[in-house]
C-alpha cells in the first residue's frame, strides 16, 4: 500500500517570471485558460467556488466558468442552493482553477453580484433541453427521498413546457468582480513561482511576488 505522505512530484514544466507576465491579471488569466484549453486538460473550465455562511463556516463546490471579461468571472446556478443562500448573506467569495497537467493554479477573490435577468435568460436558452428541464427538476441542496424525485420532476416539467421551458425564477448567473488574483506555477524543489495582483484604489493592479 502506498502511503500518502510518501507521494512526491517534482514540478518542472514551466516558469512564471514577472518580466514575461502580463500587467493586467485578466490578460494573464486569458492566456493560461486558453493554454489549458489548447492542451486538452480535463475540464479546463472547472473552478472551485468558496463561500462563507453566516455562522462563518466555509464551504466549497466545483462550478463551471461561463464567461469572463473586465467586469468579472461568470457562472450560473440555482439561487436557492446552499451557495446561493450563502452569497445572499455574504457576497464575498473566492474561486480557484487547478490545471494539474500544466502544474498551474489561479486563485481569484472578490465580491459577487447577480448578473442581469437578460443575461441569465440569454445563457439559459443556449443550454441543451435536458439541462433546462433539470434546472426546474432539481431543488438543489435540498434533501430528497431518492433519485426518483428528480426523474419524476423532469418528466412533469417536460410535459408542462414541452420544448420551450422558460428560465426558472430561482436560477441565473453570478459574477465575481475580482480585487485579488494569484497565479501559481509549480517549480522544482518546491520553490514555486507565485504572483499576486491586488487592485489599488486608483483602479490599477499592483503585481507582487509571494514566497511559495
Amino acid at each position: 500500500m502506498t502511503h500518502i505522505a510518501d507521494l512526491r512530484k517534482s514540478y518542472e514544466r514551466a516558469e512564471l517570471d514577472e518580466a514575461a507576465s502580463h500587467a493586467d491579471p485578466l490578460q494573464q488569466f486569458d492566456q493560461w485558460l486558453q493554454e489549458a484549453i489548447a492542451s486538452e486538460v480535463p475540464e479546463p473550465n472547472a473552478m472551485t467556488l468558496a463561500t462563507v455562511a453566516g455562522n462563518l463556516r466555509p464551504s466549497t463546490r466545483v462550478v463551471l466558468i461561463k464567461g469572463y471579461d473586465a467586469q468579472g468571472i461568470t457562472w450560473y446556478t440555482n439561487y436557492e442552493s446552499r451557495k446561493g443562500r450563502e452569497l445572499a448573506g455574504n457576497p464575498f467569495a473566492a474561486l480557484q482553477f487547478h490545471w494539474v497537467e500544466l502544474e498551474r493554479v489561479v486563485r481569484i477573490e472578490g465580491v459577487v453580484e447577480r448578473v442581469s435577468a437578460a443575461e441569465s435568460d440569454a445563457y439559459f436558452h443556449t443550454r441543451p433541453l435536458d439541462s433546462r428541464l433539470g434546472a426546474w427538476a432539481s431543488p438543489q441542496s435540498e434533501v430528497i427521498s431518492g433519485r426518483g424525485v428528480l426523474v419524476t420532476n423532469a418528466a412533469k416539467y417536460a410535459a408542462k413546457f414541452l420544448l420551450q421551458p422558460p428560465r426558472p425564477p430561482h436560477w441565473g448567473g453570478y459574477r465575481l468582480k475580482p480585487d485579488s488574483w494569484q497565479f501559481w506555477q509549480g517549480r522544482k524543489s518546491r520553490l514555486h513561482d507565485r504572483l499576486r495582483y491586488t487592485l489599488a484604489p486608483d483602479g490599477q493592479w499592483l503585481r507582487e511576488r509571494l514566497a511559495p
